[in-house]
């Protein structure tokens, strides 16, 4: 099985739907929502994985936003793994593309504010910049990320749409 079925299969089993193609209504694709399911699981590299098969397919403006997302996610699987082993030699040192990858995101995200696909990208580079603001801060010895206050992402509510970890038998009618 190459990475794009595997990717597709988990796509699947996150929103129970096939992945699917872009289309109009992005903001109900089962790639953007697994994308923000496993964001708030602290899934940052299936985050990544997800979005990105929705990317690779993309031909319109929104390759860009995505881009951004996925970028800041790759931040996140940085300080994650930093974390988790901020002795070793390689995670150590992963301050420093973390916010090489947060400051990608914030370029390609700053022309879709204040909202893009009912996200609030002008919340989310308020995010991204305080992450930047206390690695700087500390000379990229401290990370700002733990598990416990790891942030979660919401869509803002959309009229009959579905947010993320909703099923069909949610939809507001």
């Amino acid at each position: 099985m190459n990475k794009g079925q595997r990717i597709s299969r988990l796509v699947e089993e996150l929103s129970g739907a096939p992945a699917g193609e872009p289309g109009d209504e992005i903001a109900q694709h089962p790639c953007y929502l697994g994308f923000f399911r496993c964001w708030n699981e602290q899934r940052y590299y299936e985050a990544h994985d997800v979005l990105e098969h929705l990317w690779l397919r993309t031909e319109s403006e929104d390759a860009n936003f995505f881009k951004g997302l996925i970028q800041a996610a790759g931040g996140f699987v940085h300080l994650q793994k930093q974390h988790a082993r901020p002795e070793h030699p390689k995670d150590g040192r992963r301050m420093y593309p973390a916010v090489r990858l947060f400051r990608l995101a914030e370029k390609n995200l700053l022309p879709f504010r204040p909202v893009r696909h009912r996200f609030d990208i002008e919340d989310f580079l308020q995010l991204l910049r305080r992450q930047v603001d206390a690695i700087l801060a500390s000379d990229h010895r401290q990370n700002p990320w733990t598990p416990e206050t790891a942030p979660s992402l919401h869509l803002l509510a959309g009229e009959n749409e579905l947010r993320p970890g909703d099923d069909e038998h949610d939809r507001q009618d």
